[in-house]
């Protein structure tokens, strides 16, 4: 008779699968409310319940090995299965229409995760999805155009949001050398930057004002995407927060003024029933945890 086969530790599973996303064992074992000792354990458990190394050292990161890259793809289904029958058995599953909008920092490096998320664990939502800039967002969130809305904090707070957090202002340039040249050559430093009005380019003066840096803006854009295509010719530099930064650009260290720090809100319309808000206030944050925890 041949030996049944192991059955998968669901919660060791759980702890492998944030810690490769998060891309850090430690940052999965906050987001999990486990020590990292805990997450740890339960990656050899797993590891011995597949007789497998699944994880290797790469540096001070850690890399996933074939075995380890061939589970990651079973593990996800098997947990986005477990969450779905687990919320159809409770009667948790989302239907119906939900308008989901975020500032463009969050546009790429978290919407495609959150939608894809959200269509797996609830398969009965029909999704739309707006990106825009503050301004416009915190608009359609009063109009009601949109139903959850993920925005930097504004000078004004919306009623109905809540606050999530904050994550560091960084400046970006195209390398760190690139910084230093220019602030030798004791020409104005070249900004890149938003049409005004934008709480980062009021920022990102203000700090240069303060260290008296001379400053001018050579270059400005209705839109992320040609901020990060100026920076990337080399017109100049930006000052944002670090999500979503695009390969090739760098953030720079200790040779321009601390800009400080940005609030993050998550606003969601309240015509919503109290279950559909927790499920994806829980949705939201753990897409951004990785970004607050910087």
């Amino acid at each position: 008779m041949n030996k049944l086969p192991v059955s998968l530790d669901m919660d060791a599973l759980r702890s492998f699968v944030a810690g490769i996303e998060y891309d850090s064992f430690a940052l999965a074992a906050q987001r999990l409310c486990r020590s990292t000792s805990a997450v740890s354990a339960q990656l050899k458990k797993l590891e011995a319940q597949c007789g497998a190394e699944l994880v290797v050292k790469q540096g001070r990161k850690l890399a996933l090995t074939p075995s380890g890259e061939m589970l990651l793809s079973y593990a996800r289904r098997l947990l986005a299965l477990n969450d779905e029958a687990q919320r159809a058995v409770r009667g948790e599953l989302l239907k119906g229409e939900l308008r989901i909008a975020m500032q463009e920092d969050f546009g790429e490096s978290l919407m495609p995760a959150l939608l894809s998320q959200l269509a797996r664990q609830h398969p009965h939502l029909n999704l739309t999805a707006r990106i825009d800039r503050n301004r416009a967002l915190r608009q359609a969130a009063l109009e009601r155009q949109v139903d959850i809305a993920l925005l930097w904090q504004p000078e004004q707070v919306l009623d109905e949001s809540e606050f999530l957090g904050e994550c560091p202002l960084v400046w970006i340039a195209l390398s760190q050398s690139e910084v230093t040249r220019l602030l030798a050559s004791g020409e104005p430093l070249p900004l890149v930057m938003f049409d005004a009005p934008c709480q980062m380019r009021s920022r990102a003066i203000a700090a240069l004002d303060g260290a008296g840096i001379p400053w001018r803006i050579i270059f400005t854009s209705p839109s992320l995407s040609g901020i990060w295509a100026a920076v990337q010719a080399g017109l100049g530099i930006t000052l944002r927060s670090p999500v979503g930064l695009p390969s090739g650009l760098h953030i720079v260290d200790g040779a321009l003024p601390a800009a400080g720090r940005i609030g993050i809100t998550l606003w969601q319309n309240r015509s919503l029933d109290l279950q559909a808000q927790r499920l994806l206030r829980d949705s939201v944050s753990a897409a951004l945890l990785p970004s607050l925890l910087r």
